[in-house]
């Protein structure tokens, strides 16, 4: 079993929790997820890490309660527990000092896992700019937590209450336009979002990384619900990624195959997971 230390919600529907995990936090690195089950006929749930504290062996996970098992796990409270965290898994970002500005976009709780990524890009040297999207102003998280680890923070709402009035995209061509050497970017959020950026980016011939944690259903590659086309191979976004080059990246493809599981994903009932998931 592991312990809820902390609870917080931070904003309607998106909940911060902090899990007692000392053996996933001793390992795990930026861009990496982790699988978690909340009771023992729960589905699995992937979810990208959002922080971690090694010396007090904590795990910090961002969610939104969009279903059945999401629902479950916004119920339980600091001192609860869950039976199943199991992790680092996943590929880890490629961290290192790059020859310009290293810009992370997060789109809705996508801003959550771009946080580590900002964080050891900058402890490697890099100067660091977010660009984090919301609808609107009243659901942007992680303002403070992102302005501790980056050089500038940009803000785009689709209603245009906060920052820039539009999508990530315009935040980017802001400062492509102001001169800024971006020499990669990694976007995180809905796939549309990552697509948008993709499609904008190739235009400017700006390296870009994207996070297909979105796609995921067991994290295991058993399954095959995350597979995608990347360039002419097929990948898993669980065991290959969850980052892949944002350019060869099959997005037509992939968001079909999502649209697949819509109307599971909106049953309000919990689904009875029959892969086994080890304790750690």
């Amino acid at each position: 079993m592991f312990k809820i230390l902390k609870k917080e919600e931070l904003s309607p529907s998106v909940f911060s929790m902090d899990i007692e995990a000392p053996r996933v936090a001793k390992k795990c690195l930026a861009g990496q997820f982790i699988i978690l089950r909340v009771g023992e006929e729960g589905e699995r749930i992937p979810l990208t890490i959002a922080n971690f504290d090694r010396e007090k062996g904590i795990i910090n996970i961002v969610f939104q309660v969009i279903g059945a098992s999401t629902m479950a796990l916004a119920a339980k409270e600091a001192g609860d527990s869950i039976v199943d965290f199991a992790g680092p898994l996943g590929q880890p970002s490629e961290i290192k000092k790059f020859d310009g500005t290293v810009v992370v976009v997060g789109g809705g709780i996508g801003v959550a896992p771009t946080f580590p990524i900002a964080r050891a890009m900058k402890e490697a040297g890099n100067k660091v700019i977010a660009i984090m999207g919301a609808k609107t102003k009243d659901i942007l998280i992680m303002e403070k937590e992102m302005s501790e680890v980056t050089d500038e923070i940009l803000i785009t709402t689709d209603d245009g209450s906060r920052g820039i009035k539009g999508f990530v995209t315009y935040a980017v061509q802001e400062l492509v336009n102001r001169g800024e050497k971006i020499a990669q970017i990694t976007a995180i959020g809905p796939v549309i979002m990552m697509k948008s950026v993709a499609d904008a980016t190739r235009e400017l011939g700006i390296p870009t990384v994207v996070s297909l944690n979105p796609i995921m259903v067991d994290g295991t590659g058993m399954c095959g619900g995350c597979r995608v086309t990347v360039g002419d191979e097929t990948k898993f976004a669980c065991v290959d990624g969850p980052e892949f080059d944002a350019h060869k990246v099959d997005f037509p493809e992939l968001m079909s195959r999502q649209r697949m599981y819509r109307d599971m994903e909106a049953e309000e009932k919990d689904h009875i997971c029959r892969i086994g998931l080890g304790r750690k």
